[in-house]
């Protein structure tokens, strides 16, 4: 069988307990190579032999060139196994459809995840490698690897459990790697081999001359790929005898692999217009397609595209992948055959508008599967009446699963885009489409690891563009990111380099920003007076802009600051201040806020009777602005001074007004809603919503 691929960076997860579905079936022959590689999951390793205990888990080697079914094998071997592996099936793959290996950093995380383990994003390949291993350590997991292109790769992800089983797929052999168990494969014997081609011909041609049908399996040299397209082109010729293929193939001589030449065949059989969009097929990150793709790619209406899609399937050009998607994956061995056609006949200006039509339909399908989230913006509701039929998603959980299944390919994508660096407006389109249609549907929490991998790909953009505006808006999210998983001190130098870069776009908003994060970095770090010092040049850089609002909650910063410090003081200097802006913009809340900080101060500042007076007049305001629960807060603590000025019947009074308070609120959710920071914001002209 051809080889099965998973996502390049893309993982599964079954449940061991459950063991998988047969496929006798669907699987054909192998049998001394299945035997070969059971018995040596049971065979003892060089350290059991030598007395020690085997540090790592054992590596099984499937080795052979793409087309010979090495994946295929694997699969059939971890369905026969998986049963005795508690903690589930893990797949990877190594590499992209181009040969180009995938960083571990992403094999490492993208497993992390399926495990859920925490994988902190913006976290370094050893970390997260190291992650990986700690918790594997006390699994039983079968790990399998597809096209690995090197043996560090391999080794990067190799759990310390003797417990747990790799199995490798790949070319050649993983030197370095200690005790690997290879197995190399050729092509299939004649009988599975017949029984593949009888799959797409029937029983009828393959008996009526059957010495024409092993001569054909001869040319194919057994190869299943090359029979799978050998199969798809008898299949669509009902007509046409086994041996008048095999003679054409015989007629193609002996230039280029057996895939090479039924390639050649099956495509010069295929009308011109099918052979553009199969050529331009190529061009689909992770070599994923679906109708949208295709259809972007090749100028036709989705409906069209879907068609041939189907009929790329049946001929053996496509395997499918999700059948309720349509999405379908390009074999790994035709993809520098499509690749090689495209480049010796399309122009490079014809290639270039085709990957520019294709992201555009993503950026198109990204904007929908965000606006079918907002069912309450009428501007949403226009905007997706307003889109094409065919770009909307009947419900926002169908876009979701659209997204969840086709988010390696988006992020892909994404990638080749900016590699590119001829397409940058449609790649910060297509990455400002796909930020916030991963924040809608996941949130940012949850999609933190792969929002700071898109930020990294925007700086590069801006960078190599002399963007200043958006240079500071990616490094103001990349130092956000930071600061979430604890990494403060490698969020402060970028910080301070999105304030230099948004000075020199004379940005206010981003300067005003970068100066607040810098200040708010070395608050997390300990450093007060810098902080201090930070926070007053934010301040007065939003009083030259009369920002009163702002102000007034950057005298309540520098008022917590002073607070951390001690400087008691200068504290309620700063909060009166931050009491006073409030009132005057009229925001009663914040106003509330401010005098109970205030309130907080004053007690620590060993002044009881100024902290009771100005908590009830703190009181009186989050009445006034209806908050319920700084209410009770207050109350509490007037209930706690009270009691050091030593009146506890009042504090009991006090405390009973707060429980009541409290269980009001009760019914009501007491989780805030998540903020979705500016952080994760793409800005610039070209970012449409």
């Amino acid at each position: 069988m051809a080889d099965q691929a998973v996502d390049a960076g893309g993982v599964e997860l079954s449940e061991g307990e459950r063991r998988p579905p047969a496929t006798d079936g669907q699987f054909l022959g192998r049998t001394r190579e299945l035997k070969e590689l059971l018995l040596d999951i049971e065979r003892a390793g060089l350290d059991t032999l030598s007395g020690r205990k085997a540090p790592r888990a054992r590596v099984l080697l499937i080795a052979g060139r793409s087309g010979f079914g090495r994946t295929a094998l694997a699969e059939e071997l971890v369905r026969q196994v998986a049963h005795r592996y508690r903690d589930g099936v893990l797949r990877a793959r190594l590499s992209e459809p181009d040969g180009t290996p995938v960083p571990a950093e992403r094999i490492a995380r993208a497993l992390l995840a399926a495990l859920d383990l925490p994988a902190p994003a913006g976290a370094g390949e050893d970390d997260l490698t190291q992650a990986l291993r700690e918790g594997l350590a006390e699994r039983r997991v079968l790990l399998l690897l597809d096209d690995a292109v090197t043996a560090e790769q391999v080794d990067a992800l190799l759990p310390d459990a003797p417990d747990c089983l790799v199995v490798a797929v790949s070319k050649g052999p993983l030197t370095g790697i200690a005790d690997v168990r290879p197995c190399t494969l050729g092509g299939l014997d004649t009988k599975s081999a017949l029984d593949l081609l009888t799959r797409f011909t029937g029983s009828v041609r393959i008996t009526v001359d059957p010495r024409a049908a092993e001569g054909l399996v001869e040319e194919c040299a057994g190869q299943p790929a090359a029979l799978v397209l050998a199969g798809g082109w008898l299949g669509a010729r009902p007509k046409a005898g086994v041996a008048d293929l095999a003679k054409q193939l015989r007629a193609e001589g002996d230039d280029g692999p057996a895939p090479h030449r039924v390639f050649r065949l099956a495509y010069a059989g295929l009308p011109g217009t099918a052979q553009r969009m199969l050529r331009l097929l190529h061009l689909a990150p992770l070599g994923l397609v679906d109708p949208h793709t295709a259809s972007a790619l090749a100028g036709c209406s989705v409906e069209d595209a879907r068609a041939v899609l189907d009929d790329f399937a049946a001929l053996g050009f496509l395997r499918p992948v999700d059948a309720a998607l349509s999405l379908f994956e390009i074999p790994g061995c035709l993809h520098p055959l499509l690749r090689a056609r495209s480049e010796s006949q399309d122009r490079p200006a014809e290639l270039q508008l085709a990957r520019a039509r294709m992201l555009e339909r993503t950026v198109r399908l990204l904007q929908s599967c965000r606006a079918i989230t907002e069912t309450d913006s009428p501007q949403a509701r226009e905007k997706l009446a307003g889109l094409p039929k065919a770009l909307r998603f009947a419900t926002p959980r169908a876009a979701e699963e659209w997204l969840r299944v086709r988010q390696p390919a988006l992020l892909a994508a994404a990638r080749l885009a900016v590699a590119d660096g001829e397409l940058d407006t449609l790649a910060r389109r297509l990455m400002a489409a796909l930020v916030r249609a991963m924040v809608a549907h996941f949130g940012t929490r949850a999609a933190a690891p792969e929002l700071y991998g898109i930020h990294r790909l925007v700086l590069d953009v801006a960078e190599r563009r002399d963007l200043p505006r958006e240079q500071s808006a990616a490094l103001l999210n990349l130092a956000d990111l930071d600061v979430q998983t604890g990494r403060t001190a490698e969020a402060l130098p970028r910080y301070r380099a999105a304030l230099d870069a948004a000075r020199r776009g004379n940005d206010p908003y981003a300067t005003a920003r970068a100066m607040e994060s810098v200040a708010g970095a070395h608050q997390e770090l300990g450093d007060y007076d810098r902080a201090a010092d930070w926070y007053g040049r934010a301040l007065a850089h939003r009083l030259a802009r009369d920002e009163r609002a702002d102000a007034a909650r950057l005298y309540g910063r520098l008022g917590a600051v002073h607070t951390y410090a001690g400087r008691y003081g200068e504290a309620q200097r700063q909060w009166r201040a931050a009491v006073a802006g409030h009132r005057r913009s009229g925001d009663a809340a914040a106003h509330a806020r401010a005098l109970s900080e205030l309130a907080r101060v004053q007690e620590y500042a060993g002044r009881p009777e100024e902290s009771l007076r100005t908590c009830q007049e703190a009181v009186e305001w989050a009445r006034h602005a209806e908050d319920v629960r700084l209410q009770a807060a207050l109350q509490l603590r007037l209930a706690d001074t009270l009691e050091h000025l030593g009146d506890p019947a009042a504090a009991r009074l006090h405390r009973g007004t707060a429980e009541r308070l409290l269980g009001e609120e009760a019914h009501d959710d007491a989780t805030e809603p998540e903020q979705e920071a500016n952080a994760y914001e793409i800005r610039g002209p070209s970012a449409e919503d």
